[in-house]
């Protein structure tokens, strides 16, 4: 299985130094030096990790074979990923790789089906959890622990607390019509 760690950014300095978008919880230990990532596309790696700083809250990371800013350049939107094993699960109890969180049965906290994660979306601020309701319809969750307080990866499981509107949008609206002005 892959999994995304970074997005190389825009260039830094005239060394080939780059900025990178941070995608794990690790990346002191992804980005060590020595460390070899493979590339999305393919053809930009596999990338070998020079050195690596924090500055300014960003990460910068020099590969080998970018030597210049032209060369640097040349990397920005390349995704950085890495193989781990299906079963490799992070030290983290409230952290999960999307993979693990696919397919998990949604059920409220009432004990009631929902339907299950589809996908996870990282949007900037907050990650949200795609639930494909049994009916069919897709709605999004925010992953946060008020509105997803639990997730049990040996029962394949998560819990929504629903809340009006969350697993049902169009019920929100024809309540907030019925509502006296």
């Amino acid at each position: 299985m892959q999994l995304v760690i970074g997005k190389i950014g825009r260039a830094h300095g005239v060394q080939g130094d780059v900025g990178v978008e941070v995608r794990t919880d690790d990346p002191d230990r992804r980005f060590a030096a020595g460390t070899t990532i493979a590339t999305d596309p393919p053809e930009r790696g596999p990338l070998t990790v020079v050195t690596s700083r924090w500055h300014s809250g960003r990460l910068l990371v020099r590969f080998a074979d970018s030597h210049d800013r032209t060369q640097a350049e040349a990397l920005r939107g390349t995704i950085l990923v890495i193989d781990v094993d299906d079963d490799e699960r992070t030290d983290d109890p409230d952290e999960f790789y999307d993979h693990h969180l696919i397919g998990l049965r949604a059920l409220t906290s009432a004990g009631h089906e929902v339907g299950a994660v589809s996908d996870v979306l990282h949007l900037p601020g907050q990650d949200v959890l795609a639930i494909k309701r049994t009916d069919g319809i897709e709605v999004l969750v925010p992953f946060v622990a008020a509105l997803v307080p639990d997730v049990d990866l040996d029962a394949r499981t998560v819990t929504i607390e629903p809340r009006p509107g969350l697993l049902d949008p169009d019920a929100a609206e024809v309540a907030a019509d019925a509502e006296p002005s």
